[in-house]
């Protein structure tokens, strides 16, 4: 979705998908912040139905787990994160929706509560947490469904996931769609009514952002994570479902990442190897 090669070729006429593939990796502290996201082109791209590896990096599932090998070069600064996560949902889940009123682009949760092992060697890290895993598809480009969204998703004291959907198509193009859905361990799932929307401060690039929250908890930002021209995510405290929870929040404004500048800025986070 992000690939400015991806788009520049699609702007030249029909372009394979499979030619700009990336594995993207994002950690966050003071010590061991890395980005990488590294596009490589389809002679480095291996694929079926247990396997995907992507140049020097792997992801394979195992029938009990998603073990995901790591072996990549950060940007803009060139550290490396090697190391393997291993992903163990509770429940497979196979609830899915359309995000536009067209239906040609999708979501829906893999594993939307699981558990999460990661050991790198570089930087030197290891831990145990609760984890998440979701899937988007869609047949056209972002900019051709979407002006923008709010994302969010935040564990309830029994153990389910709630994710909050606010999208907006491009003016004009029809009405913004909720979805509201709450995940239990089982991968069973059941819609919920969405709190209002709140508006939450502008960041630093000026993006406007929302949270729905209940009507009594007004959403507090507790950490920013990224926060870029045109994306944002962070970890935010708010109400939902007579709960206080932390929510990982995105927002997502699209104008923004088709935009000149950002366009020609992206390449310096995505370097591609061919």
């Amino acid at each position: 979705m992000f690939s400015p090669y991806y788009r520049r070729a699609r702007s030249r006429g029909a372009a394979d998908a499979q030619d700009h593939v990336a594995l993207n990796v994002a950690l966050y502290g003071a010590s061991a912040r890395r980005w990488t996201m590294t596009e490589r082109g389809r002679a480095q791209l291996t694929r079926n139905a247990d396997e995907l590896v992507i140049g020097p990096s792997r992801v394979a599932w195992d029938g009990q787990a998603l073990r995901i090998d790591i072996d990549e070069r950060g940007m803009p600064l060139p550290r490396r994160v090697r190391g393997q996560v291993r992903v163990h949902p509770l429940g497979l889940c196979r609830f899915t929706t359309p995000l536009d009123a067209a239906g040609r682009h999708r979501w829906g949760p893999i594993a939307p509560c699981a558990h999460i092992e990661v050991e790198l060697t570089q930087p030197r890290l290891r831990w145990r947490g609760h984890a998440y895993l979701d899937s988007n598809e869609g047949d056209e480009p972002v900019d051709r469904a979407f002006h923008s969204w709010d994302w969010s998703r935040a564990s309830l004291r029994d153990g389910s996931t709630a994710v909050l959907y606010d999208l907006r198509p491009p003016p004009g193009e029809g009405a913004d769609r909720l979805i509201a859905q709450r995940f239990s361990a089982d991968g069973s799932s059941t819609p919920f009514a969405a709190p209002p929307r709140q508006t939450l401060a502008r960041t630093r690039w000026g993006l406007a952002r929302t949270q729905r929250s209940d009507a009594a908890v007004p959403p507090r930002l507790l950490q920013s994570l990224e926060d870029t021209p045109f994306y944002e995510r962070s970890l935010l405290a708010a109400g939902l479902l007579g709960e206080s929870v932390t929510a990982v929040h995105e927002t997502l404004h699209v104008p923004r990442l088709v935009s000149v500048p950002v366009q020609a800025m992206l390449p310096f986070r995505m370097p591609r190897r061919t």
